[in-house]
């Protein structure tokens, strides 16, 4: 049984947006050594940032902005047609330490809560499997979370998130092997900006191409995050966009 408190923070845009605008739930990791000071941040005015929930390591779930209200979350980012999705989007924080202060698995309490949370907000809100998305979808270039430690496989199999269908022992086989061709390269690039993935271009291309690689990867091929695009990455896009 999940508990949920109010606990609300000032970080919120004051005017109230429409049902039919909310069209995403973004997930986030918390990425602080304490999960207090996580909280403390949230509804610290000077710092600007928030989200509309938080799940706690013991599973609780605060309500930080009520769901009618834009939160602070999204920041700079893009998906497909969207551009700053904190106006379309529901922020979802979750506690962890996160990349840079020793990340670790997400606790079956967290999974559990979070997993009915999802359901609530896409039964309220109609929300797309398609549209519930990480921070580091959405800004690949400046966010890791909520890493590859979430389980988004998991919460596919319960029918809450997008993610391939393809069994994933098999299609290690294609893992490291290279592209034969710049046209499987292109092939791939092509079908991240299908997936909703910002399109790039200029002088930083390769950099970029990289980091949009390791969110693709962070989110669908997990226990490799290394940025090169190979034969398994070609085959999960391939499948991700034919369904």
């Amino acid at each position: 049984m999940m508990n949920i408190i109010n606990d609300y923070s000032p970080n919120f845009s004051l005017r109230k947006r429409a049902k039919k605008i909310i069209k995403f739930i973004i997930i986030h990791y918390t990425g602080m050594k304490k999960e207090s000071d996580a909280i403390k941040r949230l509804q610290d005015p000077d710092f600007k940032v928030s989200s509309h929930y938080l799940v706690k390591q013991n599973g609780d779930i605060l309500i930080l902005v009520p769901e009618f209200y834009e939160a602070w979350h999204a920041g700079i980012s893009n998906w497909k047609n969207y551009k700053y999705l904190n106006r379309n989007s529901i922020g979802i924080e979750i506690a962890n330490p996160g990349h840079q202060y020793g990340y670790k698995d997400f606790s079956k309490k967290q999974v559990y809560s979070l997993e009915r949370l999802l359901k609530h907000l896409i039964k309220k809100f109609k929300i797309k499997k398609k549209n519930i998305l990480g921070h580091s979808d959405i800004s690949p270039d400046r966010k890791k979370d909520p890493g590859e430690k979430f389980p988004w496989e998991k919460l596919a199999k319960k029918g809450l998130v997008w993610f391939h269908n393809l069994d994933s022992k098999k299609i290690k086989k294609f893992r490291k092997t290279k592209l034969s061709s710049k046209f499987e390269e292109n092939i791939f690039i092509s079908n991240l900006y299908k997936i909703g993935y910002k399109k790039i271009k200029g002088y930083k291309f390769n950099k970029n191409m990289e980091y949009l690689t390791k969110a693709f990867q962070r989110r669908f091929r997990r226990d490799l995050v290394d940025g090169k695009i190979d034969k398994e990455c070609l085959t999960i896009s391939k499948n991700l966009i034919s369904h």
